[in-house]
């Protein structure tokens, strides 16, 4: 597993509050007719309105994270320097909006390779906790399929499905048709507590 930013931090309950992100599904487009999977910058297209919704995190106080499943890496597709140069068009793209990511995480092995950090295990989001002093039964766990939300809650945190169709999927405690449909939702709530 690798990340962005290693700076080292205690992880206490008594942390901040975060949002956990999914990359692919959630923040931009896979598996579309206009990209199959992103494995250059050329190949990111944000979703609709996620510039506003992670800045909507960003001005409520939330941290926000992405934790991304990238196992091109490991099967040959990409190079680490490609994903990162594809987060780094990712950042790019949402600062253009006035949006920030406090940090990414990756999984970057095998999909069979039965490592602690690939989702549906919960090493990213603990691993970004620790780091960052986030209380994970405060946080939030947003993914568009199953192993987002078991990472999530193997973690400890609220989960969150995206998706716009009507399929459900395991027992994740929120269900929103989009990023900005969730983000509208939580800093409103959150304005009301």
């Amino acid at each position: 597993m690798a990340s962005i930013d290693d700076r080292g931090r205690g992880h206490g309950t008594t942390g901040q509050k975060a949002v956990f992100l999914d990359r692919d599904g959630v923040i931009n487009e896979v598996l579309t007719k206009r990209v199959k999977f992103v494995n250059h910058p050329e190949d990111l297209f944000l979703l609709r309105g996620v510039p506003e919704a992670v800045r909507q995190f960003n001005e409520a106080g939330w941290k926000v994270f992405i934790v991304t499943n990238q196992g091109g890496v490991g099967l040959g597709f990409m190079s680490e320097m490609d994903l990162e140069t594809i987060h780094e068009a990712l950042l790019g793209k949402l600062e253009k909006y006035g949006a920030h990511v406090d940090d990414i995480a990756y999984c970057s092995h095998r999909p069979d390779a039965g490592c602690r950090c690939r989702k549906p295990e919960a090493g990213m989001i603990i691993d970004l906790a620790r780091r960052h002093d986030i209380s994970l039964q405060d946080s939030y766990m947003v993914g568009d399929r199953v192993p987002d939300i078991l990472a999530g809650q193997k973690a400890g945190t609220h989960t969150v499905f995206i998706s716009s169709s009507e399929n459900k999927t395991l027992d994740a405690d929120y269900r929103f048709d989009s990023l900005l449909a969730f983000s509208s939702w939580l800093t409103e709530r959150n304005c009301q507590q």
